[in-house]
């Protein structure tokens, strides 16, 4: 191992948090939006727990307050431009749908449009909203999630911070060296 040296606390993301980058879709009252989201956390499995912050200045903030609802989609690394492109402009301004040539499909158990481009949609529903007024940190239940079949293992975003992503890599398994309640 190298020698360490230290590191700005403000880029401990940078080692902490590349999980996906995913596009969270929202409707509310008529109006939908979709924003990248760079950061959020399984908190428990079953039943299936997610936490995230979404800002207050974010657009899909109130859309998803009060319809209690949205969709976490998971994009491929291919998407990386329209990734991009989300994260810089405002649901307030344009139709990022039609903007960024998305197809939005009905979700089954929430208002909030499917991405249909993305490899994987989770439905998700609020279970918990008392860190919202605090730290704007939302928990929700997702309850349906589909994946496309292939591949099995997506080539996937991961933001590293000051605009530099990581593209997932190759698969390592020790499923062998696991008891199988631990899977």
């Amino acid at each position: 191992m190298s020698r360490k040296i230290d590191v700005p606390v403000s880029e401990v993301r940078r080692f902490l948090e590349p999980g996906p980058v995913v596009l969270v879709s929202s409707a509310d009252r008529g109006e939908t939006d979709i924003m990248t989201m760079g950061w959020l956390t399984v908190m428990e499995f079953t039943p299936s727990l997610v936490g995230c912050i979404i800002s207050g200045a974010n657009h899909s903030f109130d859309l998803i307050r009060r319809s209690k609802a949205c969709v976490i989609n998971l994009p491929t690394a291919d998407m990386v431009d329209t990734v991009v492109g989300i994260g810089n402009t405002t649901g307030a301004e344009i139709d990022k749908f039609a903007h960024f040539g998305l197809t939005a499909e009905p979700a089954a158990h929430v208002a909030a449009p499917l991405i249909a481009e993305c490899h994987a949609n989770f439905e998700c529903r609020l279970v918990d909203g008392c860190l919202i007024d605090t730290y704007n940190f939302f928990i929700f239940e997702v309850v349906k999630a589909q994946a496309a079949a292939r591949p099995k293992h997506p080539e996937t975003l991961h933001y590293l911070g000051g605009g530099e992503f990581m593209v997932s890599g190759r698969i390592i398994s020790r499923r062998a060296k696991f008891r199988p309640e631990m899977l």
